[in-house]
């Protein structure tokens, strides 16, 4: 099954294109801020480049957070919007259970770490299959890691800057060599979803966010 899959939840951001054995392309967009204007010609130049047209595509899948408010938002709009044009299906992903299947058996438990900002990671513990081992939070970086079976793995882009603090809490951490780029793991893992009749329509995709949006009122 040929499937889409974006992923614009970090300033690593990715397009691929593939099924459940294989990628045929990728493509990599590494920009905080411009994910709203770069994520169409990104997907028409990999179609382009693949000789694939939009008909050819049988499903679509997204990381549907948590990370940027914004970036998520372009991701989930933009696959909503070609879902609901071609009459495909579509799957949602949470990018900690992606970064939790880039690193499948590099431990007995796996940790994947957002940074959150305002001091928090967005945070999973996962089984050596990438298998969740309780619900998804956001929490303060010292007390997940304390939830942390010892000799777990790590991956998320606050584990490399703060590698340090990690290691102190867990000396024997495993930080395994992955990229953060997760739109090829994601369409692996969607295509054998999609093909097993896991999709929906794109009305029914929901953002994770795991954050209220952070709305203030002015002062009087």
């Amino acid at each position: 099954m040929l499937v889409l899959a974006v992923d614009t939840t970090s300033a690593s951001g990715s397009v691929a294109v593939g099924d459940a054995g294989r990628v045929q392309g990728e493509l990599r967009l590494t920009s905080p801020t411009a994910h709203s204007a770069r994520l169409l010609p990104a997907v028409e130049f990999l179609l382009a480049s693949l000789a694939l047209a939009p008909r050819d595509l049988e499903g679509y899948a997204v990381v549907v957070g948590p990370g940027s408010f914004t970036g998520l938002r372009v991701g989930l709009s933009t696959v909503q919007g070609l879902a609901l044009a071609s009459g495909r299906p579509c799957l949602g992903v949470s990018a900690l259970d992606l970064l939790a299947a880039r690193m499948r058996g590099a431990a007995p438990h796996l940790a994947a770490m957002i940074d959150a900002s305002r001091g928090e990671v967005f945070a999973g513990l996962y089984d050596a299959r990438a298998r969740p081992l309780a619900e998804a939070l956001r929490i303060e970086p010292e007390a997940f890691l304390a939830r942390v079976p010892a000799g777990a793995a790590f991956l998320g882009d606050w584990v490399r800057p703060h590698e340090s603090e990690l290691r102190a809490a867990h000396p024997g951490a495993v930080l395994p060599e992955r990229s953060l780029f997760l739109a090829g793991t994601l369409v692996r893992l969607a295509a054998e979803r999609l093909a097993a009749g896991e999709g929906a329509g794109p009305e029914r995709l929901r953002p994770l966010y795991l954050r209220e949006a952070d709305i203030r009122a002015s002062g009087r």
